[in-house]
């Protein structure tokens, strides 16, 4: 009887979303890389931009068509934009026509549209005429916001789509971070009681550069694209796997009514270098406990009493950079220095590395931070955190 009133958490449905308009090697090594830990890819297919400016994204047509997963083409509408009318809409079915020449299998369309509450009316009544303009089996997505929580336009407009990702990352003020747990469940709930349809949430595995002027607006925001911009003050967020972690296995255990998965923005790849590694982002879709190891270690350089100091990262888990690196005052060292945000400084103990900007060590990956040059081979070095 107590077996069958303790119920086993359900691992939730995993989809990824594919974000780049110029795929390199790199994104259908990922894709091939993960095929057996996700059910399904959402593809960015084209931008319009407040402009009305199209951008079309440029994929990977074998990469695609190789996939046993379902393609969901994705267009996002940039959220000032108000080009939601009849051409934006055929603009859309002619994305569509293209994709499936290529013998992409095309299962369903979801639009990104971030627009201001006031909004979702016009919002609808462009739903209404391009659910009309698609045939029945393709499937009609939109993500959605937590600020449309308190409209009462949002079940109307919840009910045109056949299904929504619920964005839960990235929609607060950025000097609050990027993803709160707590605030997310708090929104699951509330949304599940304003949808009939089948939701999913999307969950983060990136970081972001935010810069502000002088004025302190937000300048740039910096993320799968690097930007040649500058602030008065700039600020690194990033979602920390741990935490995504534990928040996932909240959700496997206890899922809000009407939640279907969890679809991940974004697939990590090679080139991506404000997103987690493909090991750790990996571990956390099979929810394998993470785990970083970060070591140091001083590697002999060509020039004879030179070594480079080099951080790894051993476990699965991308890690904090160490604050710290120190070296043994008993290791007869005459000359250091520090690089790759790293800085030689000295104390009553000795001489250090002290890490002058925050970053991540990814999972697998290594980093030179310095240099040493030591009359001896052993050379005594300790991570402090």
């Amino acid at each position: 009887m107590l077996a069958a009133c303790q119920r086993t958490p359900q691992v939730l449905p995993q989809q990824a979303y594919i974000w780049q308009r110029q795929w390199s090697p790199a994104v259908g090594n990922a894709m091939q890389a993960s095929d057996q830990l996700v059910g399904g890819w959402r593809v960015l297919a084209a931008e319009l931009s407040a402009q009305r400016q199209w951008k079309t994204a440029y994929p990977d047509w074998q990469a695609l068509r190789a996939t046993t997963h379902a393609i969901v083409m994705v267009v996002r509408l940039d959220g000032q934009t108000d080009s939601l009318d009849a051409a934006t809409q055929t603009r859309i079915a002619a994305l569509l026509a293209r994709w499936r020449q290529q013998d992409v299998p095309v299962a369903g369309v979801e639009i990104d549209y971030d627009c201001p509450t006031s909004q979702l009316p016009v919002y609808r009544n462009f739903l209404v005429g391009l659910r009309q303009s698609l045939d029945r089996d393709t499937t009609l997505s939109i993500t959605a916001l937590p600020t449309w929580l308190s409209s009462p336009e949002l079940n109307k407009l919840l009910a045109v789509a056949d299904e929504s990702v619920l964005q839960v990352h990235a929609v607060m003020n950025p000097r609050q971070g990027l993803f709160d747990a707590e605030r997310a469940h708090a929104w699951l709930k509330a949304y599940a009681k304003q949808t009939a349809h089948p939701w999913r949430v999307a969950l983060p595995s990136y970081g972001t550069r935010v810069s502000w002027d002088d004025n302190g607006r937000i300048s740039a925001v910096e993320s799968e694209r690097p930007l040649l911009a500058s602030g008065h003050a700039s600020q690194e967020l990033a979602a920390s796997p741990t935490a995504v972690s534990a928040f996932l296995a909240q959700l496997d255990k206890d899922p809000s009514p009407g939640l279907i998965g969890v679809v991940w923005f974004r697939l990590p790849t090679e080139d991506d270098q404000r997103n987690w590694s493909l090991p750790t982002w990996q571990a956390v879709l099979a929810r394998q406990p993470l785990k970083s190891a970060v070591t140091v270690e001083a590697l002999p350089n060509a020039q004879a009493g030179l070594h480079d100091l080099t951080l790894h990262n051993i476990g699965n888990a991308d890690s904090a950079l160490p604050p710290v690196v120190r070296i043994d005052a008993a290791s007869a060292c005459d000359a250091a220095d520090g690089i790759n945000g790293y800085a030689l400084e000295a104390d009553a103990k000795g001489k250090y590395l002290r890490r002058t900007r925050e970053g991540l060590l990814r999972a697998g990956y290594q980093r030179n931070i310095g240099w040493v040059r030591c009359q001896q081979q052993d050379i005594q070095l300790h991570v402090e955190r």
